[in-house]
């Protein structure tokens, strides 16, 4: 059978050290325990011609749901991936297709994990349309890992490296923590405070439980006196770490502890054996905007950029999300709601 287990999953992917993040098993087990039902699939497994995708499912109105696919579909050869149509796509599509009808879902939302302008062979088949927006952050910016601490620190904005250094100076320590108590706190004053949502402490301790056993997540919290006054959970996986969540505290800012645990986090990747980390969401514009507005902008992700430009990192822009639709009245129905609402983000 092409569907397999998480533990099945996870034997697949040990082929697939490129894939993302959002495809491995203790993803979808995390969705799982909030509102989504993952299923994984996999088509000629041991071959050239093996492919995979995790997918999850949630409901999207009774007896219907929506599908959702998160930088997938998965290669075990990269390389292979990205310049030829390997075997498996259209058998790998064929069974996405029939489990999604099984699931009765509206349509498909596939997110690849591609850039902007890249080939990607997974796509050349019929039946794919614009998709109607995108969950993930289409625009984000990378750090290079390579080279010597002091070469990452070179490529940092100078005001960056000030702020980091001000911070040790100033008397804050991070260190790695498993206090998820203490970071949901600091989590929910930083969505208080700067007007966005976020999760439960649950969610954050079951992404913490799933990923750190094996090393792919570390919570840092930065200390004042022994006073927990910022948090940051980052992930990684083969080359690749990503920054997810971070909070701060209302008090003592000025001893600029989201600056040191960016470094830190850094350098926890880097002896993870990562070679960039993903700074994982900016204002989807052009660097020339981007540049010309951080200094008068502070809505939306904007105060964001304005902090993540300093680490040196290159702009990029994911590739456009696409759809399969299945049930073409409940689709036109969803993107009516979906426009009425401007836009989704869950």
């Amino acid at each position: 059978m092409p569907e397999v287990t998480a533990a099945g999953w996870d034997e697949f992917l040990l082929a697939c050290p490129h894939a993302h993040l959002l495809q491995a098993a203790a993803w979808g087990e995390l969705k799982s325990a909030f509102g989504w039902e993952a299923i994984r699939i996999v088509v000629h497994p041991g071959t050239q011609a093996a492919g995979g995708a995790q997918l999850l499912f949630r409901a999207l109105l009774p007896g219907f749901t929506l599908a959702y696919l998160p930088k997938g579909p998965i290669h075990p050869d990269q390389d292979i991936d990205r310049e030829t149509t390997a075997p498996a796509w259209a058998d790998l599509w064929a069974e996405i297709d029939r489990v999604c009808r099984r699931k009765r879902a509206a349509f498909l939302l596939v997110e690849p994990d591609a850039w902007e302008g890249e080939a990607i062979p997974a796509f050349n088949q019929p039946g794919f349309r614009p998709g109607a927006h995108a969950i993930q952050p289409r625009r984000t910016m990378l750090v290079d890992l390579d080279g010597s601490e002091d070469e990452l620190l070179g490529r940092m904005k100078q005001k960056t490296r000030y702020n980091i250094r001000l911070a040790v100076k100033k008397g804050i320590v991070v260190q790695p923590s498993g206090d998820l108590e203490a970071f949901g706190r600091l989590m929910a004053a930083t969505g208080e405070r700067d007007g966005f949502g976020v999760h439960t402490t649950g969610y954050y301790q079951r992404a913490y439980d799933l990923f750190q056993p094996s090393g792919a997540c570390r919570l840092f919290l930065a200390n004042y006196e022994g006073q927990p006054v910022g948090g940051l959970m980052a992930f990684a996986r083969g080359r690749r770490a990503w920054y997810f969540y971070g909070a701060s505290s209302d008090e003592h800012r000025e001893r600029m502890p989201a600056y040191l645990l960016q470094w830190e986090a850094m350098r926890w990747a880097r002896q993870a054996g990562c070679r960039e980390y993903d700074l994982w969401g900016v204002p989807d514009e052009d660097e020339d905007i981007l540049e010309a507005g951080f200094t008068s902008r502070s809505d939306g992700l904007w105060g964001v950029y304005r902090f993540k430009r300093g680490f040196g990192g290159r702009l990029r822009r994911a590739a456009p999300p696409i759809e399969r639709v299945y049930l073409p009245a409940l689709h036109r129905l969803y993107r009516l709601l979906l426009s009425r609402r401007g836009g989704e983000t869950g």
